[in-house]
């Protein structure tokens, strides 16, 4: 069996099916882990949501800031923007059973045997991989209760910027999500900015990468993570970001999850 991971695909199916192909994936005993950002932007998205799906246990995949906005849409808490490509999602048959499905899916994904974390992402530098996983569920929790129409409600917001354990209700909540869904820079006190998102070095001086900061509590575990397109695939210590910009043109990437990852690419 053959784990990889793969970057945002924002509804590009036919990329995706390349990519597939390439890496000779085989649903009958391979497994298949997605960054988030299924949905959006792409030509696709329908399609990528019923293929992932029908996957079943072959495949994880961890929620993005764009299937969130899918869900808060799909629930009537956001208009669609003029941007967003929802429509045949909302219009199709299945549409209920897609959004059931995609709202359990999780924030992260720990794999204890190869010791590799997913998320969208990333971490607040000041969660260890322990507290990530205990903030990732509670969100998870939310999602998948009756109060998901309350925490759609609440979830949109740049506040608060910055972790504290004491943190409580919907702006816990929202800063989990944030984190593990939108965050890039942050400052040296690891307070998290949502304004910058270019590639490195063209950030303001007090801004460093999430997994940059030099106390990031996460930093000796291994992360596989996607959302910051203008990176590209770029790796360093026990980073891996997958995220190479398929939607704007660039790659779709996969990663073989292993003690070597080793790298695929298509054109997109």
């Amino acid at each position: 069996m053959s784990i990889y991971a793969i970057g945002d695909i924002q509804g590009c199916y036919d990329p995706l099916m390349a990519l597939l192909e390439k890496i000779r994936f085989n649903s009958d005993k391979d497994l298949l882990w997605f960054a988030g950002d299924l949905v959006n932007r792409g030509p696709k998205s329908l399609q990528v949501l019923r293929f992932v799906k029908d996957l079943g246990d072959n495949a994880v995949c961890v929620l993005g800031n764009h299937d969130l906005h899918l869900l808060a849409v799909a629930h009537g808490h956001r208009d669609a923007g003029r941007r967003d490509d929802f429509d045949e999602i909302l219009q199709a048959g299945d549409f209920t059973a897609l959004i059931d499905w995609l709202r359990h899916c999780p924030l992260l994904h720990y794999d204890r045997e190869k010791d590799f974390t997913l998320v969208h992402a990333g971490l607040a530098p000041q969660w260890t991989l322990k507290q990530a996983r205990h903030c990732a569920k509670e969100v998870q929790k939310v999602l998948r209760s009756e109060k998901i129409d309350e925490f759609l409600a609440h979830m949109y917001g740049d506040q608060p910027d910055l972790w504290s354990k004491d943190l409580q209700g919907w702006e816990r909540l929202r800063f989990i999500t944030n984190s593990f869904t939108r965050i890039r820079y942050c400052d040296a006190d690891g307070r998290e900015d949502f304004q910058h998102n270019r590639e490195i070095g063209s950030q303001p001086k007090h801004l460093l990468p999430w997994f940059q900061l030099p106390d990031r509590k996460s930093g000796q575990s291994k992360i596989i993570f996607g959302h910051w397109a203008s990176l590209g695939l770029h790796v360093e210590k026990n980073i891996y970001a997958l995220d190479s910009g398929c939607v704007w043109g660039g790659k779709l990437t996969a990663m073989r999850v292993c003690e070597q990852p080793a790298f695929v690419q298509v054109g997109c």
